[in-house]
Order: structure tokens, then sequence, then C-alpha cells
């Protein structure tokens, strides 16, 4: 371990001398990359110091209660020996984790997108529902939220709404969101009290960068329009509306939250962007899924993963087998505990075929 550790440190040397050179200052893309790459080696530097530390602790130690010359520090060498081996099992358990290769995706933000599916009014409500879920959620964890588009529901909620997350860490935390999500309660609109069932899809994108996609304006067609929907005279009546397609896709994405034309165009480029490098990142998610045989998925859209039963007060995630009965405070934004199991079954499975390639 202690050989691929010095590996690190002798890259993590050579990145921390490469950031301040004028030439990769000057190139964007590259001075970005090393950026991240820095950060993610620093944490295992640390961890590689405190591995040497602890490690020089029990030869130390072991060296001390075999000469046996003197009692007290023998006394003193099996304290600091029994110390040093419970540090010893959990660090190296960090390290092999921080080791496996992380997913470069994981630290971006994310385009998130709920749309309302069977169910008519009360999926839409639900996607509401959903939408305030994970805006609670993003704002406890001081990630700042944006709405890009939307269209409302008849009876409330969305028929499908667009918003940005900006933070740490936010696709790597998120990413397992997408899917179907279930609802089975009695609707607003039922008048003989009998539980439906509806749904909602939640799609999590990366947030492209303009160097991770090369976007040719030339092949966007561009529509200004009205905005449609509440709003009154200053979003009625102005050309501020933005619809764009791309015309070798054929995707279509439209943005009319803010007032200012340039500001919807702006939003609307980078959903545009975002879905673009989604397809590049689902056919990598199939290779990934076709060599590690995941339970928990963050790329197929059309998988049923949750369901939120509201007779029983149960949130089930049908990927872990996860059930817990704290469905309010989850519908309130606390979905952490849901997020933790998903990214432990996740790295279990990391760290098992990173042990099968040692």
């Amino acid at each position: 371990m202690l050989d691929k550790l010095n590996i690190v440190r002798q890259r993590f040397d050579e990145v921390s001398d490469l950031i301040i050179q004028p030439d990769v200052i000057a190139d964007q893309k590259r001075y970005v990359q090393l950026n991240k790459e820095y950060k993610e080696l620093n944490e295992l530097v640390q961890k590689r110091d405190e591995y040497v530390e602890v490690t020089s602790n029990i030869e130390e130690a072991e060296e001390i209660i075999a000469d046996g010359s003197d009692a007290e520090m023998v006394e003193m060498a099996k304290m600091q020996l029994e110390e040093a081996k419970e540090k010893l099992g959990p660090l190296e358990d960090e390290i092999k984790f921080l080791l496996i290769p992380k997913d470069p995706e994981d630290s971006k933000n994310v385009m998130m997108e709920i749309r309302a599916g069977t169910g008519g009014d009360e999926a839409s409500i639900f996607a509401g529902d959903l939408h305030r879920m994970y805006t609670k959620y993003c704002e406890s964890r001081g990630w700042k939220v944006n709405v890009v588009d939307f269209n409302e529901g008849t009876s409330g909620g969305y028929k499908e709404i667009i918003f940005e997350v900006n933070g740490e860490n936010v696709y790597g935390t998120l990413k397992f969101e997408s899917g179907v999500h279930r609802v089975q309660r009695v609707p607003q609109t039922e008048t003989q009290g009998r539980v439906h069932t509806s749904a909602a899809t939640v799609m999590v994108l990366p947030e492209a960068e303009e160097f991770d996609v090369e976007l040719d304006m030339g092949d966007v067609k561009i529509i200004r329009t009205t905005s449609t929907g509440p709003g009154g005279q200053s979003v009625n009546t102005t050309y501020s509306a933005i619809q764009l397609q791309h015309l070798p896709t054929g995707i279509e994405v439209r943005c009319q939250d803010e007032k200012s034309q340039h500001k919807n165009l702006e939003k609307a480029i980078k959903v545009l962007r975002s879905r673009l490098y989604e397809r590049e990142l689902a056919k990598k998610q199939e290779e990934d899924s076709a060599r590690r045989k995941s339970m928990v998925s963050s790329g197929d859209r059309s998988a049923k993963i949750r369901t939120y039963n509201y007779p029983q007060g149960r949130v089930t995630d049908h990927r872990i087998g996860l059930n817990l009965y704290d469905l309010s405070n989850i519908m309130n934004g606390d979905i952490q505990k849901i997020v933790e199991e998903l990214k432990m079954t996740e790295n279990t499975e990391k760290l098992k075929e990173a042990s099968e390639t040692m």
C-alpha cells in the first residue's frame, strides 16, 4: 500500500508544480482539470502522511517491546501499539476507497428535470412535491437552486420543471435519483377515498462545462417567443422566451423563467449542452454497467426506483430493498439516509472490484 501512496505523493508534487506554471494557467481546460486532481490527491497525501506515522509508531513500539530492557518503556510501548493498531484498520479501509479512481462527473453541478408521468393531475402534483423535496434537501446542503423552465399542472404542481443545482459534489450525491418515482395515495381530486398510483420521472444530468462539449451554434436554431402561463404584462407580451433546436440530434430546449431574453438564452444553452453531454455519458454508463452489474443505476430513466406510500407512511427504494417509515420528513427534504445507503452500496461494489484487481 505504501508503494502506491508514494506514487500518489510523487504525482501530487508534480501537479503542485504544474498549476503555478504560466502556460498551464493560460490553458483554462488543463488548469481546471489539474486543480480538480490537486484537490483529490491532497486528501490522499494527507492520509498517506497519517499512514506513515501510524505504521512508524507500530514499528517503534514493537522494537521497544522486543528489547524489553526498560519495564516502564515497554508498558508505554504496549499502549502505543494498541492505539496505533486500532487506527490502522479503519485508516487502511479509507485509503483503499480513496485509491479507487474517482468518477470525474461526481464533482459537477447538475441540471435536474422532473416530468409528470402516468396519473394525470395527480402526477403533476407529485412532480411538484418532488421538486419541493429536492429543493429543501439542496438548501440544507448549502447548494444553490435555480429554476430554468417549468410548465405548471392544471391542478397544481408541474407537468415538467427543469432546475440547476450548484454546489460541491452535487452530481456524485444526486446521480442515483434518476429514474421513475411512484406515489401511492388518495389524490385531492378523488371523491371516493381510493388510493391511486401515479408517477414522475426524474433526470439528473451533470452540467457540461464549455470544454466538455463542443457546441457549434451554427447547428442550433434559435426561436424567440412570448412566455406562456402566469406572469402578466412584463412576461407575456415581450419576446423573452427562448426555444433551441439542435438540428443534428433533434434535441429541443425551452427556457422562459427569466424576464431577460439574454438570460433565458444563456440558461437554454446550458441545458442543451448538458443534454448533449448526457448522451455521451449514457454510452459510458452502458459500458460500465456491462462490466459491473451494479444494483444502483444512475442512468436508466425508465427504471422504477422508488415508491412513496402515503397510507403506510413508507418510502421504498427498490434497488437496494430499503424501507423507511419516515415519509413526512423525507418529503420535507430529509433524504440523506437514502443517499447514504445508495452511496454505501455503490462503494461496497467498487471496493470489491478494486480488491479483485489489486
